[in-house]
């Protein structure tokens, strides 16, 4: 177990100043938040540089850590602008950043060592090889995928290197985070980039069937506890402040009892915010009872009658001393107790005492009415629109002094700005902890993977290859790598299989199901596979360790140079670059594109074929949308569900466009086509010929003929 304290850290969101407010009176041990760029929630009212900057002085007066995101993919050109704002972040004291893009995580290490990092649930940590690929890069913290059954925290938290820090309630994604596409492909908003349309709560056949309802975990808070997991974190910064210090407030009840809610605690919760009601079926392993659900005008009107309250900032007591010497500059020195709301069992602890003194005008003799210590005493205490209050006031005055009010007034002024600016320095910092220092990641070696003209392929179905196999050689001459599933590679005794030289790893791999593909990972390897197609940053380890040599999917979204230098460092052969990428973007990192393929734009740990269709349905199920579109829903490895676009990218007769933008690595994917359809489309790009059907192109989210 790594944790640092007795009882998990309760983490808060808040997408303003009001709500920020409400998570540090409800208690709070740290808050999350967002600024105006590179934030996964780019549609909530997040925060201003300034804001920012009091933000951080607010939390740590009240002994409250800060962390901000920078959770989204960041493009070649927005790097620097994304270095100068994680730059002015560390200056200002935030506690940690919130990062997703493996370029960034590897140029704050080299710019910020003593910055600490927390990766993301974007990153997509579901397993310990994954958590330990965080911290080798620098993460001190991972934030797991709420997809992970009570069972795999409690073995992550166990045996992984970092922290790990687990959403406990609020709105749940029906794709694992960092992995959907939808809103991106074919609403033109990237939720990778913050900016999500949220496709899966619109309704498909008149029928709300992939929205799901919120997480609460509420009753296992005891659990998570025992488990050693470091953080539980409250979904929510896009709610209101009034949602937020009411759960919050009963987190901080249940984690301070060691307890899980009660039945009233629960529907307390429901009132607040919920469709329909709440799931655990993650957590529990019980991801196949019902978990759809919507916010009906119901749960609307319950919210509704609640009613708002307007929660007030707190202030904090200091003590002011005073010095009034005639012929000697005026003095006021202040002192206040730094809070640490988690040390130990989440008690408020003062041992550490800062302090401050500043200078104002000389003390000059008085002509008449001089200064008595009552008036100055008052003026002092005169703190309003400041976050702290005069708890204690001495004064030590020379008898016939006079100083003007405005000279007394600034003299105060100038103090309370001195002692706030002593809170721009993280938590650990302000405790006298240290800094935390992260070796600076190994500059890649290799940078010529797009050197090399290269074709490869993915057959989701291995029937298909096999039948194209057998109909002509000709599929296997046009690709120079072909990769189909890891389960069909290592159980099928067809030979013909064996032309492939690549596997396809699962995208996500449970921590319960570590063992069993790492042995048909070294299956794979001993039959003759040669390579693999990754799209997770836990199958770097696992592939090496079976002999298999890495290929970047494109489900590592891969968008700058500095995240393919890593990867390529770590022992990455070749890449295919993220989807959402435009052909001059492409160009300028260098790596393959899809040229071919219905992208899937989700991946669901549910199987919404069995509870939407039936398994006879198993293959042929798809998604109608409100225009009419088709989404096929393809079954993934352990009964997860792809679903895939309804238009193909195709770019067989664009091949002078990737040309000019130099791509040299095409990548196909196969996954409803027949073999006879397979064979007309191969045909067809072989030739440059257009097709008939509407098609999507390569940087181009809407469908184009």
């Amino acid at each position: 177990m790594n944790r640092k304290y007795k009882l998990p850290e309760l983490l808060a969101p808040a997408g303003d100043k009001e709500s920020l407010i409400a998570a540090v009176s409800a208690g709070a041990d740290a808050v999350y938040v967002g600024g105006k760029r590179f934030g996964a929630r780019a549609y909530a009212k997040n925060f201003e540089n300034e804001e920012l900057r009091w933000a951080v002085r607010y939390c740590h007066l009240h002994g409250v850590r800060l962390y901000v995101t920078l959770n989204t993919l960041v493009y070649d050109k927005e790097l620097d602008e994304a270095l100068q704002y994680a730059e002015f972040l560390h200056a200002i004291g935030v506690d940690a950043l919130i990062v997703a893009d493996l370029g960034v995580v590897s140029l704050l290490r080299r710019r910020m060592p003593d910055l600490e990092l927390h990766a993301s649930t974007q990153m997509g940590i579901h397993n310990t090889p994954g958590a330990d690929f965080a911290y080798s890069i620098g993460c001190s913290r991972v934030v797991l995928a709420r997809e992970c059954s009570y069972n795999d925290i409690k073995q992550i938290t166990e045996r992984a290197l970092p922290e790990c820090e687990v959403f406990v309630h609020g709105a749940l994604c029906v794709c694992h985070s960092g992995q959907c596409l939808f809103s991106s492909l074919v609403g033109g908003r990237s939720g990778n980039r913050g900016e999500c349309a949220q496709p899966c709560r619109l309704p498909y056949g008149n029928k709300y069937p992939i929205s799901l309802t919120d997480l609460s975990l509420a009753k296992h808070v005891k659990a998570l506890i025992d488990c050693g997991v470091a953080s539980l974190k409250i979904e929510g910064r896009m709610k209101s402040p009034e949602y937020v210090y009411r759960v919050t407030s009963i987190y901080r009840r249940l984690l301070d009892e060691a307890r899980g809610a009660t039945v009233g605690e629960t529907s307390e919760l429901r009132e607040v915010f919920s469709r329909g009601g709440f799931t655990d079926g993650y957590f529990t392993g019980k991801k196949f009872s019902p978990m759809t659900g919507v916010r009906s005008e119901e749960d609307k009107q319950i919210t509704k009658e609640k009613g708002s309250t307007k929660i007030k900032a707190e202030s904090r007591g200091v003590k002011i001393l005073g010095r009034f010497r005639l012929g000697q500059p005026s003095e006021l020195t202040l002192k206040i107790p730094v809070i640490s709301r988690v040390d130990g069992i989440g008690t408020e602890n003062s041992d550490v005492i800062l302090s401050v003194s500043v200078k104002g005008e000389v003390c000059r003799r008085a002509e008449s009415s001089p200064l008595h210590k009552d008036g100055l005493a008052d003026r002092l205490s005169k703190l309003g629109n400041t976050p702290f209050s005069a708890s204690d006031i001495e004064i030590e005055l020379d008898e016939g002094v006079n100083l003007s009010p405005g000279e007394v007034n600034a003299l105060r002024r100038a103090g309370a700005e001195a002692l706030e600016l002593l809170f721009e320095k993280p938590i650990r910092q302000l405790l006298g902890r240290g800094k935390c220092e992260w070796r600076t990641p190994p500059k890649a070696e290799c940078g010529d993977c797009e050197a090399k003209k290269l074709n490869t392929a993915l057959f989701l179905n291995p029937r298909v290859f096999e039948e194209l196999t057998e109909r002509s050689n000709d599929v296997i001459s046009q690709f120079d790598i072909i990769f189909l599933p890891l389960e069909s590679y290592c159980h099928t005794k067809d030979v013909a299989i064996r032309c492939a030289e690549g596997v396809y790893v699962p995208p996500v791999i449970m921590e319960r199901e570590l063992e069993g593909v790492m042995a048909m990972l070294k299956c794979a390897a001993e039959l003759g596979a040669k390579y693999a197609l990754i799209g997770n940053v836990s199958h770097v380890s696992l592939c090496k360790e079976a002999g298999l040599r890495p290929v970047g999917d494109f489900r590592l979204n891969v968008s700058n140079k500095w995240a393919k230098e890593l990867l390529l460092t770590l022992g990455v052969s070749h890449l295919i670059l993220s989807p959402e990428l435009t052909l001059p973007m492409a160009r300028d990192i260098g790596g393959g594109v899809i040229t071919f393929g219905r992208i899937p734009l989700m991946l669901t740990e549910r199987c919404f074929v069995k509870e939407n269709f039936g398994c006879d349905r198993c293959g042929s199920a798809y998604l109608t949308d409100r225009k009419g579109a088709r989404f096929p829903i393809l079954r993934e490895f352990g009964h997860r569900n792809l679903i895939l676009n309804s238009s193909i990218t195709y770019m067989g007769d664009r091949k002078s466009e990737l040309s000019a933008a130099k791509i040299r690595h095409s990548h196909f994917i196969f996954t409803t086509e027949g073999s006879r359809e397979a064979a007309v489309y191969l045909n067809s790009y072989r030739n440059a010929e257009p097709l008939s059907e509407s098609v999507r192109r390569v940087g181009r989210r809407a469908p184009t003929v």
